[in-house]
């Protein structure tokens, strides 16, 4: 009989895998495929069939917010490859799957082509294009309660420019926002750390009851990446 001790996994370690430097690789690319390939949270989206880590962010925003509810309809911006797709369609009931529960809507959009997604309806659309709105309206059937959004533009080495990109990039998510929110929606979208955020979070505080600044514990403790998770939208605009 084969020898079973140590079967309980007691005094057994999770190792820690080291990549080599190879040749024409960067060591930057090579420290970031160690990291992807000791990042508990990449391990989890393989085991749990997410497409992405950025999954377990949407899921723990959610978590501690409440914003996706059964019957809820989701516009997800720059939705690729579709981690928080997958997240909204389980938790609004998109499939039918919670049976007695009222079924959801998630609209992804993204400027690229999507893979499709179980429950989800996907479109190629540059939101920022005249018009967007209308589209997304039209395709939801109506309006949203939750639009969110975990966008970031092409990196381009400087910092202070990520910066203000992305900040560009959800200025311009929550303008769309305001024209598809249903009154007490909800808008979500990842910022960067950086002091250059401010007219953003006075736009929301305008038009919102709640705004929260929150970094998930999913978002790598390197990253300068935080969430907004504004709440109760005031469709008529902010109170007097």
């Amino acid at each position: 009989m084969a020898d079973k001790k140590g079967s309980s996994g007691r005094g057994q370690r999770d190792l820690k895998v080291k990549v080599k430097t190879a040749r024409g690789r960067r060591l930057s690319s090579t420290r970031w495929l160690e990291r992807q390939l000791n990042d508990p949270y990449v391990k989890r989206a393989r085991a749990e069939g997410y497409r992405g880590r950025a999954a377990f962010k949407i899921l723990e925003l959610d978590e501690k917010y409440h914003f996706l509810k059964p019957g809820g309809r989701v516009v997800d911006l720059g939705c690729a490859p579709g981690g928080w797709c997958q997240v909204a369609v389980a938790r609004v009931n998109a499939l039918g799957e919670k049976k007695g529960k009222p079924v959801g809507t998630v609209l992804g959009v993204d400027l690229q082509e999507v893979e499709p997604i179980a429950g989800a309806e996907v479109h190629q659309l540059d939101f920022m294009e005249e018009g967007a709105d209308d589209k997304v309206k039209a395709w939801l059937g109506g309006k949203a309660d939750v639009v969110m959004s975990d966008m970031a533009a092409a990196s381009s080495g400087h910092k202070q420019t990520d910066h203000l990109r992305i900040i560009a990039l959800c200025e311009a998510a929550a303008e769309l926002a305001f024209d598809v929110l249903e009154e007490g929606g909800t808008f979500v979208a990842k910022v960067l750390a950086g002091g250059a955020e401010g007219e953003l979070q006075k736009l929301l505080k305008q038009r919102f009851a709640k705004v929260a600044n929150v970094k998930p514990p999913a978002s790598r403790a390197d990253s300068s990446e935080k969430f907004v998770v504004a709440t109760g939208f005031r469709a008529g605009g902010a109170a007097g």
